[in-house]
């Protein structure tokens, strides 16, 4: 809760914030829910599995590459900065 009060002398508020008490909500124990936690039954898991298989999650990717996608955004900028270089003498302001 937030209580205000007037500081007579100093004409300014002082805030004094209490922590609400609820007694109803607890804290989850992770380290005993994770094997107490419902599993999915037989003919769920074969739902997901089933769904797993088809379509564009069945497609086979190869491992993404970071350092080739730099180097290409590296060559398109350079061969960008080319390009306006050279349109620029060809059009005499350079």
């Amino acid at each position: 809760m937030l209580k205000s009060a007037w500081w007579s002398d100093a004409q300014s508020i002082q805030y004094a914030f209490e922590p609400e008490q609820n007694t109803d909500v607890q804290e989850p124990n992770t380290s005993t829910d994770i094997p107490n936690a419902k599993k999915l039954s037989d003919a769920d898991q074969a739902k997901v599995d089933d769904f797993l298989e088809r379509g564009v999650n069945s497609v086979e990717r190869k491992p993404f590459r970071p350092l080739r996608l730099i180097f290409l955004l590296m060559a398109v900028v350079a061969g960008f900065s080319l390009l306006s270089q050279g349109i620029a003498r060809w059009a005499g302001i350079y």
